[in-house]
């Protein structure tokens, strides 16, 4: 137990984490076991430690175990957990929660029989924590962890501490909001660099952002995809291909068939990937309202902007880039659908969204156009990078 403690101070002591995250002010800490899911490389083991730095500083009644540490070949969780229990630790953080066989049973043994234990764990965004695991269904607290908003990432870059804003507030005071927002920091200077390398916080390393995100795009998809999912490794080329061709296209309309053909496989098993992917976060699918996965997506686009350069760092179409932030940024908080009058997207059933570079189309009264300036004078238009301003 010394050398876990021992780990868990040099890390929370070590831990960067130079802006805070909005999830930290809304997840409910109260709960007994809260599980926090993201893709790889948005900075879930920095939260868990900054959680601890935060709420606990170097007293012993957190602690930060990893389930990548050999131990857990021996021992098995409700054995340490009790044993950290007996010595009076009452927060436990558990990283890399799938590497561990049994880890939702153990997790309920472990909320039964230590009333006062608090266990926090991560999980993959692929891993689908609640259907797939009817033992902690009914007392686990599900919160997501998404890469860094463009507020965040200004935040960081300019030390300023600027608040997240609903859609609501937005499309009710997007004037006064902007006037507040620029009488501290001109947007535009960061809006670029942050659709080429903000979304992930290792831009915080010194190490080369797009070589380090192709590395974790394989990552995800050799093992958050195929580990997670129990696929075998000799699809791994299919799946690779097939994320490269859907990229090459985003955003587009999902031509099933002709991918299928392509890779040389099966419509459903085309379909499959096309969700293994979503989940990973690599992809985003769009539907019509009513309809989602098993059935097809009325169009795909890429998870995020920073994919995009990483993968085509020389042919980034700029409607395409522009579109994808549109998207990324509206279904963080909101439910996203095909968009109705010819726009692009339906938030929440009621509110769509276009991006339009020319004024000239902006005209519709039932539409709000996402516009590429630093501000708009339009009831009907929002300035694009205020949507990064929604989490």
């Amino acid at each position: 137990m010394k050398s876990f403690y021992n780990t868990h101070l040099d890390l929370v002591a070590n831990v960067h984490a130079p802006v805070r995250r909005l999830l930290m002010d809304e997840i409910d800490w109260s709960h007994r076991l809260i599980g926090i899911k993201g893709s790889r490389g948005v900075g879930k083991t920095t939260f868990l430690l900054q959680y601890a730095k935060e709420r606990f500083g170097k007293g012993k009644k957190c602690l930060y175990i990893n389930f990548t540490n050999l131990y857990f070949t021996e021992h098995s969780l409700v054995e340490f957990a009790g044993m950290f229990y007996e010595q009076g630790g009452r927060t436990l953080l558990i990283d890399q929660t799938f590497k561990y066989e049994n880890w939702s049973q153990e997790l309920r043994i472990c909320y039964d029989t230590y009333p006062e234990l608090q266990i926090i764990f991560s999980g993959s965004s692929v891993m689908r924590l609640i259907e797939d695991n009817k033992d902690i269904q009914d007392v686990v607290a599900l919160y997501n962890l998404r890469g860094f908003s463009f507020r965040e990432y200004i935040n960081f870059k300019t030390g300023l501490n600027l608040p997240p804003f609903s859609l609501e507030e937005v499309l009710k005071d997007q004037a006064k909001i902007t006037k507040v927002i620029r009488e501290k920091v001109n947007p535009m200077i960061f809006f670029q660099d942050y659709l080429n390398f903000g979304y992930y916080p290792f831009f915080l390393e010194n190490r080369n952002y797009s070589e380090n995100l192709l590395k974790t795009m394989n990552m995800m998809m050799e093992v958050d995809i195929l580990l997670i999912k129990q696929i075998d490794l000799k699809y791994l080329s299919k799946i690779r291909r097939l994320l490269y061709l859907i990229m090459k296209n985003a955003p587009g309309p999902a031509n099933i068939s002709q991918l299928a053909v392509e890779i040389n496989t099966s419509r459903a098993t085309i379909m499959n990937y096309i969700k293994y992917l979503k989940d990973a976060r690599l992809l985003n699918t769009l539907y019509a309202d009513g309809e989602d996965y098993p059935k097809k997506p009325k169009q795909l686009y890429v998870h995020n902007t920073n994919l995009m350069h990483a993968v085509f760092p020389d042919t980034i179409d700029y409607d395409a880039e522009r579109k994808t932030f549109l998207y990324n940024a509206l279904h963080a908080k909101n439910k996203v659908n095909t968009g109705k009058y010819h726009s692009d997207f339906c938030v929440d059933k009621k509110i769509n969204f276009k991006y339009d570079t020319k004024s000239a189309n902006r005209h519709s009264s039932k539409i709000y156009f996402a516009v590429d300036a630093t501000e708009v004078t339009h009831k009907n238009e929002i300035p694009l990078w205020l949507l990064g301003f929604l989490y």
